[in-house]
């Protein structure tokens, strides 16, 4: 035959083409998709149009969503959920979605579904707050909130705080995410204040957790390391009823009242499962150890 191709007939092209990713029938795709992670679905999603249109299967993302889905999308009502595929209310939820009046927060971890919340230092009752000799809040990207509780000076600190929220089955962990100076923008480049920074390494801070179930949860150390964000570990609870609504109260106090400390930024407090605490602050988490010596 020489150099001249032959072809059988009904193959006016040529030899038929190899299989290709995009001949997989859609339904097939996506049932190998549900046994994947989300991220790993969003990488594959990128593949072809065929893989895109799989990743929005509904039956994919029923079984990702947190058990309380439902009541978290209850406290969102003005963003949109209601008109949306389940995909898409998954990607939403992975983002920090504000409610309270902007004071609150709460997303689920894109890989695992776990739910966190965030608390606005706007939503703590401060002792003090309204005296601008003592309290200020500043503006700061570094803030989820965008703004932050500023201590000039006190004597009595106190900050308090409670929740009451639907988590699924599981076990939580509660930071307070704390700041030694005075953070702002100079010329665009970072800059923190250390100017007001004092009392902190006089006797230390207590910070504590309570339930309404009886869980107790307290911990003092000194507040240290200036010029970062430190995530100050509580405690943990735990929710063994998913259908009940979990009351939780939390407090940072340093009443001894023998002299002053100033120059404290409190953002917020973050709730998160335990596990996933452990993966966000493996150093910060430590930061606060049982302090002996002081009364």
């Amino acid at each position: 035959m020489g150099a001249t191709a032959s072809f059988l007939p009904g193959e006016p092209n040529g030899p038929s083409a190899r299989p290709r990713l995009e001949d997989i029938p859609e339904s097939c795709i996506a049932l190998v998709l549900s046994y994947l992670d989300p991220p790993e679905i969003a990488k594959l999603a990128r593949v072809n149009r065929a893989f895109r249109a799989a990743s929005s299967a509904d039956f994919i993302w029923v079984p990702k969503f947190p058990s309380n889905y439902q009541y978290i999308l209850s406290k969102l009502p003005d963003q949109g959920f209601g008109d949306k595929g389940n995909y898409d209310i998954y990607s939403g939820l992975c983002r920090l979605n504000p409610f309270d009046s902007g004071t609150k927060g709460v997303w689920i971890d894109k890989r695992t579904g776990g739910v966190c919340l965030a608390i606005s230092s706007k939503a703590m009752t401060i002792t003090g707050i309204d005296d601008r000799r003592y309290w200020n809040y500043i503006p700061t990207d570094e803030s989820r909130f965008q703004k932050v509780a500023y201590l000039q000076q006190i004597w009595w600190l106190e900050v308090d705080g409670d929740l009451e929220f639907q988590f699924p089955k599981g076990t939580y962990s509660l930071f307070f995410r704390l700041h030694l100076g005075k953070v702002c923008k100079r010329m665009g480049r970072r800059v923190c204040n250390p100017e007001n920074v004092h009392g902190w390494d006089v006797k230390p801070a207590q910070f504590q957790l309570t339930t309404e179930d009886g869980q107790r949860a307290s911990t003092r150390c000194m507040l240290e390391n200036v010029g970062s964000w430190i995530n100050y570990h509580v405690g943990d609870f735990v929710v063994d009823d998913p259908n009940s609504l979990t009351k939780i109260k939390y407090s940072l106090t340093q009443i001894d009242c023998t002299h002053t400390k100033g120059g404290l930024s409190v953002d917020s407090v973050m709730i998160c499962p335990s596990s996933l605490g452990k993966e966000m602050f493996p150093v910060d988490g430590e930061a606060c150890k049982n302090v002996v010596g002081y009364c």
